[in-house]
């Protein structure tokens, strides 16, 4: 009777192990998606102080200057962090936000006036300077998403993650286009 204990006591303290060790990597994982918001709400609170001074210069870029208006707006909307599929469409709505800001940048490479000027040089800066601890938050973000994802699909630990209803989250991933050989030809 004694050993028919132990072995019950043993098999719910490796079960409450499971659990505490689930809920740390689940945690984790959450708290590097904060990590991305913090860095997120950084590059908010930057695109318009850089908006209001291309569109001093860029008259007749509205179409570029509406993009980046829109797309601020879409990935500044609040998400549930607990449910994948809407912190996959968070990540994808920053993915397009900073895409648009690329393309800004682009096009204001075209107006010599603004290129220079001071303001535009140093908003730009702190811009670039922003995406990248933007971008250490995601290598941060995706080291905690993928212990996690190994946590919930390796057994035994992927059956009590079942039970408590905690499941993957998604990896901060590029776009397709992304991925592709730049063709420095067309830069020349």
């Amino acid at each position: 009777m004694e050993f028919g204990l132990v072995l019950i006591l043993v098999i719910l303290g490796a079960l409450y192990m499971l659990y505490v060790r689930l809920i740390k990597l689940r945690n984790g994982a959450l708290e590097a998606l904060s990590t991305i918001d913090v860095q997120l709400k950084k590059r908010h609170d930057l695109v318009p102080n850089i908006l209001t001074v291309a569109k001093k210069f860029m008259e007749h870029e509205e179409a570029v200057l509406t993009r980046v208006t829109q797309m601020r707006s879409i990935s500044a909307s609040d998400y549930d962090k607990n449910n994948p599929e809407e912190v996959a469409q968070h990540l994808e709505a920053n993915k397009q936000l900073q895409s648009a800001m690329m393309n800004l940048f682009a096009v204001a490479e075209n107006y010599p006036d603004l290129k220079s000027q001071g303001t535009m040089i140093r908003a730009q800066e702190t811009y670039e300077e922003v995406e990248g601890h933007i971008s250490a938050a995601r290598r941060f973000y995706n080291s905690a998403v993928g212990d996690l994802k190994n946590a919930v699909e390796i057994f035994p630990s992927s059956a009590v993650a079942n039970m408590i209803g905690i499941s993957a989250m998604p990896f901060f991933e590029i776009d397709e286009a992304e991925r592709e050989p730049v063709d420095a030809s067309a830069y020349l």
